[in-house]
């Protein structure tokens, strides 16, 4: 549940990125948010088992890195953010958290 409201965060932020760019701090403030969304969506994926998921959430991880940052061009940029917002936005779809067996006694 907190992976899927943390995907949520990233689209919203990711999609506020596109349409409004304040300041360089909230550059930084989304680089932390989809970083830390991308290393949450990697780890829900790698422990389904779906490593394709695994691997592009790493990728994305690696994009928005707020310690070591790569620097884009604009337009760049909007073609990122927008591939990470598809990204994350098919992860809900298609990602689905795999059911817990219970015990029954």
């Amino acid at each position: 549940m907190f992976t899927k409201i943390m995907k949520w965060i990233c689209i919203a932020g990711l999609l506020l990125a596109v349409l409004w760019r304040p300041s360089q701090d909230y550059q930084v403030l989304l680089q932390f948010g989809v970083c830390g969304g991308a290393l949450l969506g990697a780890l829900h994926a790698s422990r389904a088992g779906n490593y394709f998921w695994a691997t592009a959430f790493a990728a994305i991880a690696v994009l928005f890195n707020p310690i070591a940052p790569f620097v884009f061009s604009t337009t760049m940029f909007l073609w990122l953010d927008l591939i990470c917002v598809a990204t994350f936005a098919v992860s809900l779809a298609v990602l689905k958290p795999k059911p817990r067996l219970s015990s029954v006694r």
